[in-house]
């Protein structure tokens, strides 16, 4: 490998890494240098030195290799197939090593990254010479506004993402269809009889010279076919190559691809000449120049050989159908010419991918829609419309030059009336041959330039025909009306009447034939039974009526109208049961059902059988959840004495009650110095209770107390001092006696 190239493209890779100093002179437009941009002359000890002044570049260069996944061997082929040394990233496939971060990646080698699929984005600031034969940075993003549904030129973004999607594949064999040309090198290994491995670089003649055997032509042939022409001349001097028992075994491929100069033109974002792999092909290339522009002709692409058209590309076919079978591989010298577009229709509304495509002659409508990918579900699949920019000559006066196309679409053998253009202004062409699309027939029209397609959507429920249903029925909501419609059928939709539903009459609420007195509704009530009522299976989807009355006697069929809201009734008074726990000491605990709504206290007490002789009736725990009310203090004693007693209360759904045994303690707790139970004693105060958990602390308020009885009453004491007059409470055992904490605030 010559040494010149190798400092050229090193060079050209330290290029924006070697800050210029201060008495740095930049080489004037006399002066000789190289083509990176350095002094000529210089030595592989300098260029050495370079590289240990600027550290970050090789830590960079490191980073990307390693997340690439290849192998030294792998970036070594990789870079040979593309055109460059071999060996020109040597310095960075070792380990990386510490350094101050200084310099940027250069030009050159960023390009070398991108070539080889690496390098996922340049550098703020970093473009490539479109000349250097470099797969370069991708062109300027695409505005925001061109992306934005129904503005966007379906393809024009696919080049331009970071991806190696279009780069040639360099590692693995090459197939037997591809031409050797100059630059390449072909393996050459005989084995068996004769041991022999020839590295072949095919010369700018086009020959490739075997030892003892000669130069062999072999420029423009097929691999297989440079098989064919390498055998047969190799068996002129190795007999046992050939014939009935060959003793040598041949085989011949490409080592090294050469790199093609190939030229892009027209419509892309980067035009210019690209140093390509053998292996690519005019997608390959497009994918190098940055991608299309939105003004390109994406459906015939030019491969000029030799001033000749030798094949048209359309894109359309990879992009929409992954068929590649006109990206042919490039040679030397061809050139890729995109041209401006022709026919462009906008497609917008209800199909898979609204965009701007692109027609070929002799496309029609239905071309356009599955270039679309088709309708979407929610399609309205009756007509769309075709919105036209008038010629010249028939353009009204007014802003809008513009006509709309009326197109009717209908279902396989409706007739061709269905399917034939009504415009609203300029006749429309009707279609001789409707084409069948999405289960409709959709006409054959042809479509001009800057046409508009729109096709509607089914609007939401809101905006439709509809039939709603409330109460008690199990899925209450507003259902799409058809004709037809019967009240049976929307209870069906509701999945049926919710337990307690009054299988009588339900009332339907319908708009009213006279609107004129401002009146909004007319109701009606109209019979319904128990064959309104659905079985399900076993899987729980609804069968069928269960209602002994449906074989042909049940309620009569009731037709709805649109818009009408029907409201399915509750059962008067109909409630499911209410229950109420009993634990504790009672004879029979458990949880009841109430009889009636007027089930009182000490009727729950006694269906549980009273209370056991170790019942402590003043400890009573009652809790109800209605209303979020908790422990509710009762006076049990008494209401054991006068079932008149206000305590005797009414009962709720999901009351609770325990009835504990008898705890001859009294429980002190808070700001005392010794908190803990204390032994009940019968016509006790306070003071001993107090006195027995070791008094008052210094943070307690003796003013502050409260005592809460077993029942769950609560009295406060808030005299100065404590138990002065005659409303102190005195505890019962079980009871809770508490102070009240206050923190004391120390003042300077």
């Amino acid at each position: 490998m010559k040494l010149d190239a190798i400092m050229w493209l090193g060079a050209g890779a330290l290029l924006a890494l070697t800050p210029l100093s201060a008495g740095a002179q930049i080489p004037t437009q006399g002066q000789a240098q190289l083509p990176g941009g350095l002094p000529p002359g210089m030595t592989p000890d300098q260029l050495a030195q370079l590289l240990q002044q600027n550290p970050q570049l090789a830590s960079l260069l490191r980073q990307r290799l390693q997340q690439s996944g290849l192998t030294p061997d792998q970036v070594r082929a990789q870079l040979a197939a593309a055109g460059y040394p071999a060996n020109l990233l040597d310095a960075y496939l070792g380990p990386a090593q510490p350094g101050p971060a200084t310099g940027a990646p250069s030009r050159q080698m960023l390009g070398v990254l991108q070539a080889l699929g690496i390098a996922t984005s340049p550098l703020a600031g970093d473009s490539l010479n479109p000349d250097a034969g470099i797969i370069r940075a991708r062109g300027e993003a695409i505005p925001p506004e061109s992306l934005a549904v129904g503005n966007y030129v379906f393809g024009v973004d696919v080049f331009r993402r970071a991806t190696t999607q279009f780069l040639p594949l360099l590692s693995g064999p090459v197939d037997r269809t591809y031409r050797v040309g100059p630059g390449d090198v072909v393996a050459l290994v005989l084995t068996g009889g004769v041991e022999q491995a020839y590295q072949l670089e095919v010369t700018r003649e086009g020959f490739v010279i075997v030892p003892q055997v000669g130069q062999i032509y072999l420029a423009n042939l097929t691999l297989e076919s440079a098989r064919a022409v390498l055998v047969d001349r190799l068996a002129r001097v190795y007999s046992k190559l050939r014939g009935p028992n060959p003793t040598i075994n041949f085989d011949a491929t490409v080592a090294r691809v050469r790199a093609n100069q190939v030229y892009v033109t027209g419509e892309v974002t980067q035009p210019g000449a690209y140093q390509i792999s053998a292996l690519g092909t005019a997608i390959t290339t497009l994918y190098a120049a940055g991608g299309v522009t939105p003004r390109a002709n994406m459906r015939q692409i030019e491969i000029r050989r030799l001033n000749e058209v030798v094949a048209t590309l359309d894109l359309y076919d990879y992009l929409l159908r992954g068929d590649k079978r006109d990206d042919i591989r490039l040679e030397t010298g061809d050139v890729v010419h995109v041209p401006l577009h022709g026919t462009r229709v906008q497609v917008t509304g209800a199909v898979l991918r609204p965009a701007i495509y692109e027609l070929k002659e002799g496309e029609t409508l239905p071309d356009l829609l599955r270039a679309a990918g088709g309708f979407s579900a929610d399609a309205a699949l009756d007509r769309l419309t075709i919105h036209r920019i008038l010629p010249a000559a028939q353009r009204r006066p007014g802003p809008l030059p513009r006509a709309a196309v009326d197109v009717a679409l209908a279902l396989p053998g409706q007739g061709e009336q269905h399917g034939s253009a009504q415009p609203t202004q300029p006749a429309g062409t009707p279609a001789p041959e409707p084409d069948p699309l999405g289960g409709v027939v959709i006409p054959s029209l042809p479509l001009d330039n800057g046409d508009s397609v729109v096709v509607d959507a089914v609007g939401p429920l809101e905006s439709l025909l509809y039939v709603g249903i409330s109460g008690m029925v199990n899925k209450p909501g507003r259902y799409p009306w058809q004709e037809g419609m019967t009240l049976r059928d929307l209870v069906r939709l509701a999945r049926g009447p919710r337990i307690g539903a009054y299988l009588k009459d339900v009332e339907i609420a319908r708009l009213p034939a006279d609107r004129s007195q401002g009146q909004l509704a007319d109701t009606l009530r109209v019979p319904i039974d128990s064959t309104y009522l659905f079985e399900r299976d076993r899987q729980g989807h609804y069968v069928g009526p269960a209602g002994p009355a449906f074989r042909g006697s049940g309620a009569p069929e009731v037709p709805l109208q649109p818009f009408d809201e029907v409201l399915m009734l509750k059962q008067p008074d109909f409630e499911l049961q209410r229950t109420v726990q009993v634990r504790g000491e009672v004879r029979f605990p458990g949880t009841y059902a109430l009889r009636s709504k007027d089930e009182h206290l000490m009727d729950l007490i006694d269906r549980a059988g009273g209370l056991t002789p170790q019942a402590y009736a003043n400890g009573i725990r009652f809790f109800r959840t209605q209303a979020d009310a908790g422990r509710v203090g009762l006076d049990l004693p008494h209401v054991l004495k006068n079932r008149h007693h206000k305590d005797n209360i009414l009962l709720a759904n999901g009351d609770s009650l325990f009835i504990p045994s008898y705890v001859p303690t009294v429980r002190v707790e808070g700001a005392v110095n010794s908190p803990g139970s204390v032994t009940y004693v019968q016509g006790a105060g306070l003071d001993y209770y107090l006195s027995a958990a070791g008094g008052v602390s210094f943070k307690g308020d003796n003013g502050r107390v409260y005592v809460q009885q077993p029942n769950g009453n609560v009295r406060a004491v808030h005299k100065r001092p404590l138990f002065f007059g005659t409303s102190k409470p005195t505890p019962e055992p079980g009871a809770a006696l508490t102070t009240i904490v206050v923190v004391i605030v120390n003042h300077p």
